[in-house]
Parts: structure tokens; C-alpha cells; sequence
């Protein structure tokens, strides 16, 4: 009775021993996958912060180029304006100018015709 006990003990032992050594195989499993999915996670999230930085980087150059060509467009229009206004004074001037020259030329003509 005594020997067949130990012996149960014994495989009891035994049994005890793999399922500990196999609960450990699996926890050193888990851990390792643990580990891994840290690792792609980390990496996911350093992607993703890179490609934001990019795509910031790309927007504040966009909207840098979109304030020049503003400026510039503004520039442009305020020398249109400008010149729109010279060329109108021009044109007054030389409106003038054309009614002196045709006053001048009925007086020229009024005073041939006598």
C-alpha cells in the first residue's frame, strides 16, 4: 500500500512537474508575443507620428506658397490699380489736349475762311 502511494505520488509529482513546466513554456510564450506586439505597436505609432509630421511639414509649406502668391497677388493688384489710374489721368490729359487742338483748328479754319 505504502510502495503504491509513493508511486502515485511519484507520477502525481511528475504530472505536477510538466504541467508547471508547460504553464512556463506558455507564460514565456505570452510574454515573448507580448513583447513583439509592444514592438509593432511602438512601431505603428512612430509611422504614424512620422507620416503626421510629414503631412504637416507639406500643409505649412502649402499654406506658406498660398501666402506669397497672396502677396504677390495683392502686389499685382495694387500696381494695376495704379496704372489704371495714370493711364485714366492720360487720358484726360489728352482729351484735353485734343479739345485745345480742335479749338485751335476751328479758329485756324474760321480765321481762313474770312
Amino acid at each position: 500500500q505504502l510502495q503504491l502511494t509513493m508511486s502515485e505520488k511519484n507520477e502525481l509529482t511528475r504530472s505536477l512537474e510538466m504541467v508547471q513546466n508547460q504553464l512556463q513554456e506558455k507564460e514565456s510564450e505570452i510574454k515573448r508575443e507580448i513583447s513583439e506586439y509592444k514592438d509593432r505597436l511602438l512601431q505603428a505609432e512612430k509611422e504614424c507620428q512620422d507620416a503626421l509630421t510629414e503631412a504637416n511639414r507639406k500643409n505649412e509649406a502649402e499654406i506658406e506658397a498660398c501666402h506669397e502668391k497672396f502677396s504677390s497677388l495683392e502686389h499685382f493688384i495694387r500696381s494695376q490699380k495704379l496704372e489704371i489710374e495714370h493711364l485714366k489721368s492720360n487720358k484726360e490729359q489728352l482729351n484735353n489736349s485734343l479739345k485745345e487742338a480742335n479749338q485751335a483748328l476751328g479758329e485756324l479754319l474760321k480765321t481762313k475762311v474770312r
